[in-house]
């Protein structure tokens, strides 16, 4: 496992802070040693939270030409068949995927192929988990053809995401699995594939990004 580069700014802003607090905290009240020691404690809390959520594991990736494989991790929260209005125009089968603040933060590519549309909306940051945030909060749409085969995912900021970073261009050929971006502190991704999919995941099931199927589609 290793560091995200998305988030070595804001450790290095972060263990700077905690070390001018640190100085605070010693000059203020280093003689009463319980509360020197429970402020050290939150401040050590602090540093190891904001390293871990940045972190990039080192995983084995799950490829399959003929499949979606999940962008990221965190728990199915949604599974339905809806219109998307945006850029396809048709009807969908919606798989939403819920990423908590103590999940992987990073997105992967669901498909391989060429990115066709690449668009970003701002919005609310409404809690990431409700149906309508993929409509009304700050999100991300890409569109990947793949053989024909267009997949619609949105990356979707949440009520403590406050950014969203992205690497698709339109015209880019990627390939599956690699990295599509990431979302910084709680979020959502939501993965639109064609009516005849096969669904291989359940609601309230846990997914690893770049390992889980998510769905069938050739």
């Amino acid at each position: 496992m290793t560091i995200h580069k998305e988030g070595r700014r804001i450790i290095a802003t972060t263990l700077l802070i905690i070390a001018l607090c640190t100085l605070v905290v010693y000059g203020c009240v280093g003689s009463i040693w319980w509360i020197s020691l429970a402020c050290y404690a939150l401040l050590a809390i602090l540093g190891c939270f904001i390293i871990c959520f940045f972190r990039k594991p080192n995983r084995a990736l799950n490829l399959d030409e003929g499949a979606a494989i999940a962008p990221a991790d965190g728990k199915i929260v949604f599974i339905e068949e809806v219109f998307e209005q945006e850029y396809l125009k048709e009807r969908r089968i919606q798989v939403s995927i819920f990423m908590s603040i103590f999940n992987v933060h990073m997105n992967w590519f669901p498909v391989g192929g060429t990115v066709e549309y690449v668009k970003h909306h701002n919005g609310y940051f409404h809690v990431a988990y409700h149906p309508k945030a993929s409509e009304k909060n700050e999100h991300t749409t890409v569109v990947v053809n793949h053989q024909g085969k267009k997949i619609l995912f949105r990356q979707i900021a949440g009520y403590i995401a406050r950014r969203i970073v992205c690497y698709a261009t339109v015209g880019k050929e990627i390939h599956q699995c690699t990295q599509a971006g990431f979302i910084k502190f709680g979020s959502r991704v939501d993965l639109l594939m064609p009516l005849d999919s096969k669904i291989e995941i359940k609601m309230g099931q846990k997914v690893k990004g770049g390992q889980t199927v998510i769905a069938k589609y050739l």
